[in-house]
């Protein structure tokens, strides 16, 4: 049955009774990573039993932080894939083009999004709503995948090497998994259980927002931004009447200041921080939704801990954030969680075992999501002209972003944003052609 929206309901299950669980893969975290994980494994049909694939949730419903997000032709590969790219290239125009304006200069550079690639139908930029996004996935998965409110406080492991993953949730629950799959995020428990670092600070922090301007915005569909020293600001339209808009800036807001208080973030950025951003930007801000406001300091794994790191014990692993959390200045965070799901479904359903599965998986990504978190840390460093640089150091990093970044080394980033992941095989095709 539909809601009053008319959107089908998201499968989900109560974390109310207290029991013991038996689950095949268990994913922690219903973000875009853990959703598209389970997707991803249902495609290929591992866990396909009921209760086969448990996703923990420990918030009431799926979360919307972040307000939007952009996709690039890498992470429409990997929606392909999984089946829903359809569902939301209809939704949300295509854009191709960034015009970045220099404010102490005034000038202007405009770059394609497509770098020396050629665009395709359905692997263009867009931007979009992050909920979208989520109800996309889990609309695919059936009733009881996703269990809210259930929130991990322990992990322990049997065997050894580890075989068996055994959970403890705050209510008391016990879950048993054969598969234990963190997408908890930035400050993943699973991590932390794994071994891996602690995400560092990039020194800088961002301001993002959505703004609503319910007769329609007329902005032309394209990334704007701006910089200023140490600013980068940016706005994008996501349909006719909403507009995602960030501000990134070499502060590292206090704990009590990040994500609080709407009106004081918004006060921040148009009375300080972005006080001399264009009219237009301005004006836009202000049209915010104070529900979709964050403020919040950008972290990564540095390069060299996630190809040296413990990204896998036997059959426990991470995805996206959890694995290569990354500042967002090349828009893949998002983009390569959804790579991540693919790849590890796809190396699980043909392992011989689960920790064959997730080895091959870390193997597979660790190269390609080093160089990502690099490549995004390297392009917000320059484009905002050094993080906290000064002096002649700093006038030569604008230099360098102003007739080098732009023109050479950032189409060559952007052409990364065309990896093809590839496609699920199913497990019993798998079988028969090996049996041919």
């Amino acid at each position: 049955m539909a809601d009053r929206s008319g959107k089908a309901p998201v499968s989900t299950t109560s974390a109310a009774a207290v029991l013991d669980v038996e689950a095949e893969v268990v994913i922690v975290g219903a973000g875009i990573a853990g959703l598209a994980t389970a997707l991803a494994l249902r495609r290929v049909g591992v866990g396909m039993s009921p209760g086969g694939v448990l996703v923990l949730e420990r918030h009431a419903e799926l979360r919307s932080t972040g307000a939007a997000l952009t996709i690039f032709p890498n992470g429409w590969y990997a929606l392909r894939a999984l089946g829903v790219a359809h569902k939301l290239t209809s939704r949300y125009d295509a854009f191709e083009t960034s015009r970045v304006t220099t404010l102490e200069t005034g000038a202007t550079q405009v770059f394609r999004f497509a770098g020396r690639k050629s665009s395709g139908d359905d692997v263009r930029v867009r931007s979009m709503h992050r909920k979208a996004l989520l109800e996309a996935l889990a609309e695919e998965l059936p009733p009881g995948t996703i269990r809210f409110s259930s929130r991990l406080v322990s992990i322990e492991s049997e065997g050894s090497p580890p075989e068996i993953a055994v959970l403890r949730l705050d209510d008391g629950t016990v879950i048993r998994s054969k598969v234990l799959i963190g997408c908890d995020g930035v400050h993943s428990v699973v991590a932390q259980w794994l071994g891996m670092s602690e995400p560092a600070s990039s020194g800088r922090s961002a301001v993002r927002g959505l703004s609503v301007c319910p007769d329609g915005h007329g902005l032309k569909q394209e990334l704007r931004q701006f910089l200023s020293e140490g600013l980068r600001a940016g706005m994008v339209p996501i349909s006719d009447t909403d507009i995602y808009w960030f501000l990134v800036n070499n502060t590292v807001p206090q704990e009590k200041e990040a994500g609080t208080d709407p009106e004081k973030i918004l006060r921040e950025v148009t009375d300080n921080l972005g006080k001399n951003m264009p009219a237009e930007y301005l004006d836009v801000a202000r049209h915010s939704d104070s529900g979709n406001l964050s403020w919040a300091p950008l972290l990564y794994r540095h390069p060299w801990a996630i190809l040296t790191g413990k990204a896998a014990r036997g059959p426990i692993t991470v995805a996206g954030d959890a694995f290569h959390p990354m500042t967002p200045d090349m828009a893949q965070g998002g983009c390569s969680a959804l790579e991540d799901a693919v790849v590890l479904a796809r190396a699980l359903s043909r392992a011989s075992t689960p920790a064959d599965g997730v080895a091959a998986y870390v193997s597979e990504r660790r190269w390609r999501a080093a160089w990502m978190v690099a490549g995004a840390y390297l392009s917000g460093w320059v484009q905002q002209g050094g993080t906290n640089v000064q002096g002649v150091r700093g006038y030569m990093v604008r230099l360098f972003r102003d007739w080098i970044f732009y023109r050479f080394l950032f189409p060559r980033l952007a052409d990364t944003m065309w990896f093809n992941c590839g496609d699920l095989v199913e497990r019993k095709e798998q079988g028969k052609a090996h049996s041919e």
